[in-house]
């Protein structure tokens, strides 16, 4: 498993934003401000502010300027994958807010989900941990095939509240 890095103060902040989380997840293929805009519903001048603090923050990196339809100059951004190589206490909640966001602009019929209950020592509960880390470390590594349809993960692990 590869050991993330805790993420500076600036880092947190600048991932401390369901809109920028939302950003990231529609940079993995370079987007421009406007495309941006109209993916996450808001109008460009508010993603743009997104977008710089996320290019300030190493989060995206902009892409070579290319021309718009009416010969604008246009400058796509991609995800640098950054947000994967960090840990950020306290973020799971917010997370959480973004995964709902995203799942409500699917249809019910698309969302394929599973729960499960686990009592476990703490020594089976980190080899647990390290195996879906290394799991998802290793999906995360190969290589995005465009002509494939795109896919999200959603893992949440967390204190049974509703067993002793």
């Amino acid at each position: 498993m590869a050991e993330r890095r805790l993420a500076t103060d600036q880092e947190m902040r600048a991932l401390a934003s369901t809109l920028r989380l939302r950003i990231l997840r529609v940079c993995r293929e370079p987007r421009t401000n406007r495309e941006i805009a109209a993916s996450v519903d808001r109008d460009p001048a508010t993603t743009l502010h997104h977008v710089r603090r996320l290019v300030d923050t190493g989060f995206l990196a902009p892409q070579p300027v290319r021309r718009g339809s009416r010969g604008s100059r246009e400058i796509p951004y991609l995800a640098t994958g950054k947000s994967w190589q960090l840990s950020s206490p306290g973020a799971g909640r917010l997370l959480l807010e973004v995964f709902l966001d995203e799942v409500a602009l699917i249809p019910a019929t698309e969302l394929d989900t599973s729960r499960l209950g686990l009592r476990l020592p703490p020594a089976q509960m980190d080899e647990f941990r390290e195996r879906l880390q290394a799991l998802l470390d290793e999906y995360a590594d190969r290589p995005d095939d465009p002509d494939a349809p795109p896919w999200s993960v959603f893992l949440a692990i967390h204190p049974d509240p509703n067993r002793p």
